[in-house]
């Protein structure tokens, strides 16, 4: 029963007054030991008291997000909804700030546009301190007409999204309000006046002085005037004839300059062109040079492999002659083992006794061979030692 809202409550933009908060932070305020203890059965009339006893303004802090007492008692309000009077009452409160601005705040809450612009613009002119809890539990410095711009222009003030207002000047192009006025205009307007005058004093002395001078003009006034304008004349020729001597002195030497500047430009090619040359040309040498060694090293590689071919035929044909003496001396000893074993012993002893007489010319015969260097297993360097020994040279080994 104690947190329903007032049953002769009227309400608000189409809902009940207390749903202006949100019901996660109203759920907070009803938990809140500061509105079960000290809001508990306040009316408008003892609201006040509790309103004065205020010491700063806020919406949640610290961790659990706890509600200022600042915003159980704008709860309390909406709950009672007081009356229109007591409102405007605590708007008008010089005494007490935080009175005036818990006022403030209810009235954002639930007034008209009119009413919001008509009561809370003259607070502008409020600039006196407040403090202000902040979402960390830490209090910081603010005024009266900081938290009233705050009011007018932001949609969030004190964890509250604040209802929709009309801009000003859609109010006045309507009708329904008039142009604002600063309290400081008057000081405006009278230092406008005060700038006004001093710039009308200042152009009727200028005129003044213009007319003393016109008035105060004479014969000798005028030859001092004409004798001061051709001696600036003949000042400006002979500073004319100086410039033109200065300019045709300066244009040679530039003449001369550009001539240099040339010589020194084909000088800088030349050379460039002649380094050039001996790049392009130690170049070539390099190049040639390394050509050559690229062609001996293919001689060196084409000759190795002439001389690897040749020791590999020659290896060839020695073993094709070694094969061919190993056939010829096994099948000479198959012979004589055949005819020794086939013939009789008479004939076995004469084959014997011939063959002991062969056997010596035999011995004769593959030596005077050898000597020659003619049955040499290969065959070019036995037709090598064939014509040496045509010739009466000694034979290769």
């Amino acid at each position: 029963m104690a947190n329903r809202t007032d049953p002769a409550a009227k309400s608000i933009r189409g809902t009940n007054p207390q749903n202006l908060v949100e019901k996660i932070l109203r759920s907070k305020i009803y938990q809140n030991t500061y509105w079960k203890e000290q809001c508990f059965g306040l009316t408008a009339e003892t609201l006040v008291d509790k309103a004065m006893e205020l010491d700063h303004l806020g919406g949640t802090h610290g961790g659990n997000r706890k509600p200022t007492p600042f915003m159980c008692l704008v709860m309390k309000m909406l709950q009672i909804q007081p009356e229109k009077e007591i409102v405007i009452e605590f708007i008008k409160n010089d005494d007490y700030k935080y009175v005036r601005i818990l006022g403030a705040f209810y009235l954002r809450l639930t007034g008209t546009d009119v009413d919001v612009y008509r009561y809370l613009e003259p607070l502008y002119n409020d600039y006196r301190k407040l403090r202000q809890k902040l979402p960390e539990g830490k209090f910081s410095l603010t005024h009266v007409d900081e938290v009233i711009d705050e009011l007018l222009t932001k949609d969030y003030s004190c964890d509250i999204a604040l209802p929709r207002i009309k801009k000003r000047w859609t109010l006045e192009t309507l009708g329904s309000l008039e142009p604002r006025r600063s309290v400081l205009e008057d000081d405006f307007e009278e230092e406008e006046e005060k700038e006004e005058n001093d710039q009308l004093d200042g152009l009727e002395e200028e005129a003044h002085e213009k007319q003393d001078y016109y008035r105060g003009r004479s014969p000798a006034r005028e030859r001092d005037r004409d004798r001061r304008r051709d001696r600036d004349r003949y000042r400006e020729r002979d500073y004319d004839r100086d410039y033109d001597r200065d300019y045709d002195r300066e244009r040679g030497r530039g003449r001369d300059r550009d001539r240099d500047r040339e010589r020194d430009r084909d000088r800088d090619r030349d050379r460039d062109r002649d380094r050039d040359r001996d790049r392009y040309r130690l170049r070539d040498e390099k190049d040639y040079g390394r050509d050559r060694e690229r062609d001996r090293e293919w001689e060196g590689r084409e000759r190795e492999r002439r001389d690897r071919d040749r020791g590999r035929r020659r290896s060839h044909s020695r073993s094709r002659s070694r094969s061919k003496d190993r056939k010829d001396r096994e099948g000479g000893e198959h012979r004589k083992r055949h005819a020794r074993s086939s013939t009789s012993p008479r004939r076995r002893d004469g084959a014997e006794e011939n063959g002991t007489r062969e056997e010596p010319k035999k011995k004769k015969e593959r030596k005077e061979k050898k000597e020659d260097g003619t049955d040499h297993p290969d065959p070019e360097i036995a037709e090598a030692n064939r014509l040496r020994a045509s010739l009466g040279l000694k034979p290769l080994k």
